[in-house]
């Protein structure tokens, strides 16, 4: 491996290649809208231009693109050359700072939810200053926006950066009602850990199911799965800790801060983790991680699986969205310290994420909203489909205190002693992870855990930004109207009333626990089970009111989401539906009736020899003959289902495949399934379980 402090960031137009190459004035500028998200003056852009184009040039880049983030949730880019010509036939290699500004991509073919008509075709893509310019696959690659040609926002970038934006002005006003006149910025970041599988590529290549869908439609359990929980942080195998190391040097060279590995719960399941950056560079590095992740799978004769629940009976992929903020001085402001309940900053803060979070379930389950994440919110892998959040007992303690005007006894350090005496003594933590919670506070952030595996990081945390925003704007209105004289005394009342009011959102218990679900519904918390059933409640008339207030979202773009994503809802169990169909009656159906035929000519063969007992054959045959019939009436019945839907609304199409479609598609799958544990080996079609699990 190459040395790593030389190797990381190689491949970005990170500060110190700014530093190296930019006048430093442009430097300067550059940098403080970096940091801070001030406006940089378009008259740079041509400094910048031409410093990116030299060093990329050097680097042996011929073409550049604006990679922008549309609302398909993966990235798209359009690859421009250098090359202009000049007299003579010749050319020369130039790259202006308009081109590095605005660029025009095709926009007709990216889902807009009704933004835009389908003959405006012309969009615009947006430099983006605060995120690096990095090169990949020989491309200088432009971090950027994406609108339409009539302003309307098509992407996730613009939302996030709003919501950056409207957290930073909140946070900063309780920072100076603290006192702290020093700090001029707040961020918050984001730490994501990334789940997902790994199986052979030449297995995926014969099941179609995986090749269209991204996940196993049918598939018997085989007879080991995750039962004895012996992959979970285990040896690493060659093969794939060789595609490990290969992935680290690819995200190095791209700058991203790629610290964990391991293996997950699951049978050729694995996790990635990375150290915190601001939200806007972790969503860019998340992105550029699973695309990495495909490409470098390919070259070690693999597959990577990102989808939240490929594999039926182990466990799903997700992403935990380690979430906090920090001033532009170092300072993280979910950071309790040694003594919590006379941290009253933190406590601010802490109320006011409880509160949002208690305000907002519906926006935070529709954050993580899909499909495929359907499959895996309530397994006991996941999270419940109902939203609380996890403190930990010491700060319940502590806001019982505060809610209740009791008396708190500070907790004194506590250690864990082994009983061996050669080990050292270690300090007990007053918090727990909590893998249950949906949100769970872990010492100096909240892991917000109900996003699945192939997950932009962007909606969930545009949701998260600007809900705390507006809590927070809710505090400060009401502080700044006191007098200092009376501010001790009004932020206790305030920071009482609010706990006392949302304390129905905070368990630390099992939240897989049947009883759990009969103990939300007795608090009042929604348990918004599908993405049909929650993504309605977006439009609901606070949640319109508050993207408004904070600058994220017009109705108009919050209606175009709505649309957008149940139609992708829509769309993808229509094409997991047709998937299952072609492999049914073309792989499955052919394989067991040619199985059958075999059985059928031993049974002939053995019947006319007097005296030889046919009892297996005809058992297991008239089994094969019972489940075939039931295999061809479910696809008959599949098949007529989805040439009844003919609705042109997108919600009653999202909901027609939800309560119609996908239950006769987990019929069918079910029959196949048992199928499969009674047909010969050599006759099933494609890899089984046990084939794609255990490789």
């Amino acid at each position: 491996m190459s040395n790593v402090p030389e190797l990381f960031g190689s491949n970005v137009f990170n500060e110190n290649v700014m530093k190296e190459r930019l006048p430093k004035a442009v430097y300067k500028a550059l940098k403080k809208t970096i940091q801070s998200g001030n406006p940089l003056d378009p008259s740079l852009a041509e400094s910048v231009a031409v410093a990116m184009k030299d060093w990329a040039i050097q680097k042996g880049v011929t073409h550049y693109t604006h990679w922008f983030q549309p609302l398909t949730g993966f990235t798209a880019e359009k690859h421009d050359s250098f090359i202009e010509p000049t007299e003579g036939g010749n050319v020369i290699m130039e790259f202006s700072g308009r081109n590095l500004i605005q660029g025009e991509p095709d926009a007709s073919s990216f889902p807009s939810g009704g933004l835009r008509s389908t003959f405006e075709a012309r969009g615009y893509t947006a430099w983006d200053p605060t995120s690096y310019a990095f090169i990949k696959d020989n491309t200088l690659c432009i971090p950027t926006t994406f609108c339409s040609y009539g302003g309307e926002v098509l992407d996730k970038k613009i939302p996030l950066l709003r919501s950056m934006e409207a957290i930073n002005r909140q946070a900063l006003r309780i920072l100076r009602l603290f006192g702290n006149t020093e700090a001029t910025h707040v961020s918050t970041t984001v730490g994501p850990e990334q789940e997902y599988f790994l199986i052979d590529a030449e297995m995926f290549k014969q099941r179609e199911d995986l090749r269209f869908t991204g996940r196993t439609l049918f598939g018997a359990m085989p007879p080991k799965g995750q039962e004895l929980e012996d992959h979970y942080f285990g040896a690493i195998r060659p093969r794939v800790i060789s595609f490990m190391q290969d992935l680290d040097e690819e995200l190095w060279k791209l700058g991203i801060l790629a610290k964990t590995r391991h293996n997950e719960v699951a049978p050729a399941q694995h996790e990635l983790a990375t150290i915190y950056s601001t939200t806007n560079n972790a969503t860019d590095n998340n992105q550029l991680v699973m695309e990495m992740m495909k490409k470098v799978a390919a070259r070690h004769g693999l597959t990577c699986l990102l989808h939240e629940k490929p594999f039926d009976g182990v466990n799903g992929s997700g992403k935990h969205n380690n979430w906090s903020m920090a001033t532009d001085l170092g300072e993280n402001l979910l950071e309790p310290g040694k003594t919590p309940r006379e941290n009253m900053q933190f406590l601010t803060y802490l109320t006011a994420i409880i509160k949002a979070v208690d305000d907002y379930q519906d926006l935070m389950r529709i954050s993580v909203a899909s499909a495929g994440n359907d499959h895996r919110l309530g397994a006991n892998e996941a999270p419940p489909a109902i939203v609380s959040v996890f403190i930990g007992d010491e700060l319940e303690a502590v806001i019982e205190s505060l809610a209740n005007d009791e008396k708190y006894t500070e907790q004194g350090n506590d250690y864990l002693d082994f009983g061996v005496r050669a080990m050292p003594k270690l300090p007990k933590d007053s918090t727990d992870r909590n893998r249950t919670s949906p949100f769970a506070f872990t010492g100096n952030k909240f892991e917000f855990r109900m996003l699945g595996s192939g997950f932009s990081l962007a909606c969930p945390n545009i949701i998260l930004n600007a809900i705390v925003a507006d809590t927070l704007c809710v505090f400060a209105d009401e502080l700044e109207a006191v007098s200092p004289a009376e501010f001790d005394e009004a932020l206790n009342k305030l920071l009482k009333t609010q706990l006392q009011a949302h304390k129905r959102i905070i368990f630390n218990g099992n939240n897989y626990a049947p009883e759990w679900v009969d103990e939300a519904e007795r608090r009042g918390l929604l348990n918004l089970k599908s993405t049909p059933e929650a993504l309605p409640h977006y439009m609901d008339a606070k949640n319109v009111a508050m993207f408004a207030r904070q600058g994220i979202y017009s109705r108009k773009e919050m209606q175009a989401r709505v649309e957008s994503i149940m139609e992708e809802y829509h769309k993808v169990l229509h094409i997991e539906a047709l998937t299952m169909l072609d492999m049914a009656q073309t792989e499955i159906l052919p394989a067991v009736l040619t199985y059958s035929h075999e059985l059928a000519d031993c049974l002939l063969a053995k019947k006319q020899i007097a005296g030889i007992s046919c009892t297996a054959e005809e058992k297991l045959l008239t089994k094969i003959s019972e489940c075939s019939d039931g295999l061809a009436q479910n696809i008959a019945d599949l098949q007529a289902l989805l040439n009844d839907c003919d609705s042109p609304n997108s919600e009653a199409k999202a909901m027609y495949y939800h309560d119609k479609v996908l239950p006769k598609m987990n019929e069918l799958r079910a029959v196949a399934d048992q199928l499969e544990g009674l047909c010969a080996a050599k006759y099933w079609p494609f890899p089984t379980y046990s084939q794609l699990l255990f490789y």
